[in-house]
Parts: C-alpha cells; structure tokens; sequence
C-alpha cells in the first residue's frame, strides 16, 4: 500500500491534509529516534549523577578517617 497525500473533507467545513506512506514512515522514525535519544541522555544524567555521588561518599569517608 503506497498511499499518497490526501484531503478528508468535513461537513462542518474543517478539512484534513493526510500524509503519503513515505511521509508518514519518516515522521514515525523521526520521533522514535527522538525518543531513544532523550532516554539515552536521561541515563547519561544519571550515570554520572551516580558517579559523583559515589565519588562524595568516598571522600566523606576518607575525611572523617584521618
């Protein structure tokens, strides 16, 4: 099915463009990989988050030890 772009008319008068397959198919691949890469950012965030406040204890025990 290779649609193409296409006008829905409404009786109220409100019209709707519809996009081709191909179009449609970019958009959705678009946002997916929007998706994965704010989660991929988010867990960077936290991964170093984690790390810092690993590094923080580490040096709150080394401290209060001598």
């Amino acid at each position: 099915m290779n649609q193409e772009r296409y006008k829905e008319e409404y009786e109220e008068g409100s019209e709707l463009l519809w996009p081709s397959d191909k179009e449609d198919k970019i958009t959705r691949q678009f946002y997916k990989d929007l998706s994965h890469l704010s989660k991929n950012i988010n867990y960077s965030k936290k991964k170093k988050l984690g790390f810092f406040e690993q590094l923080i204890k580490i040096i709150k025990v080394k401290g209060w030890e001598n």
